[in-house]
């Protein structure tokens, strides 16, 4: 026994520093994010990056993602990554670049708010250039993300995807009023793309999901909100109390509720 226990004390002195870092790293699960420059996607990267992830976080403006460049350099298994959701080839570009990459998480959060303003004066306000953005965006732009990287997330030890929708894309929960066309019919489309889905991920051991943040109090994008750079929404909570109960969720997710609409809060199944 103590000429065993000498081998091995042997084997771990002679090992180098790198491999062992190598190894370490190795077993570490891995999430995909995109939209990670600000709101709830800076968040969820400040917060897999607490809990010691290796994460691949992507943007649309690498320059102008300030705030996700800092965390990037204070931890070096943040990679940050060009891509813009709505240029299939780029999402085919990066999914062959990573390709051999395990991603236990795929985190579908790149999407279009709503221009409130506007969108609360009834239908002959509908912007059809505005609503056909939305879809792209919010509906087949993460559709295409999860085409690309499926075989990746197969390969990987959790085998999630974890998309984020809205209560306002849902008939029973939604505002029950004349408001957000352009927004709320992207969303509900993303809903139902999320559930038809479940049924072929279903069969390939991985687990789907459609998460509401809930409403979240995040810098507007200039044009999107309608409103000035210091407008909040009436009622909203902070990203990060909004990104640690996904967090939760995403953690928690059975095959029970692949293909399902889950609130961020408790993981309840919203009404579509």
């Amino acid at each position: 026994m103590r000429t065993a226990v000498l081998v091995i004390a042997a084997l771990l002195a002679t090992a180098s520093l790198p491999a062992l870092s190598q190894a370490a790293d190795a077993v570490k699960p891995v999430v995909l994010i995109t939209g990670a420059n600000r709101g709830i996607g800076l968040e969820l990267v400040r917060q897999y990056s607490a809990l010691d992830w290796k994460i691949i976080a992507t943007v649309r403006d690498v320059p102008g993602a300030t705030d996700l460049q800092v965390l990037a350099k204070a931890d070096p298994d943040i990679t940050v990554e060009k891509l813009d959701v709505t240029d299939h080839a780029a999402v085919d570009a990066l999914a062959l670049q990573y390709k051999d990459q395990p991603i236990d998480v795929l985190l579908s959060n790149a999407g279009k708010t709503p221009r409130y303003m506007s969108a609360m004066k009834g239908v002959t306000t509908i912007d059809y250039e505005e609503a056909m953005n939305s879809y792209r965006i919010n509906a087949l732009g993460p559709a295409k993300l999860v085409a690309a990287f499926l075989p990746q997330v197969q390969k990987s030890g959790q085998k999630k995807i974890a998309v984020i929708s809205s209560k306002a894309g849902s008939f029973a929960e939604g505002p029950q009023m004349a408001m957000m066309y352009e927004y709320r019919a992207s969303k509900a489309a993303l809903n139902m793309i999320v559930h038809t889905l479940g049924y072929e991920t279903a069969k390939k051991s991985v687990i789907i999901a459609a998460i509401s943040p809930g409403s979240v109090d995040t810098k507007p994008v200039k044009g999107e909100l309608g409103y000035g750079s210091n407008f909040k929404q009436p009622g909203a909570g902070q990203p990060g109390d909004s990104v640690a109960g996904i967090i939760k969720v995403i953690a928690g997710l059975t095959p029970a509720q692949n293909g399902e609409f889950l609130d961020y809060k408790d993981g309840r199944v919203i009404p579509w």
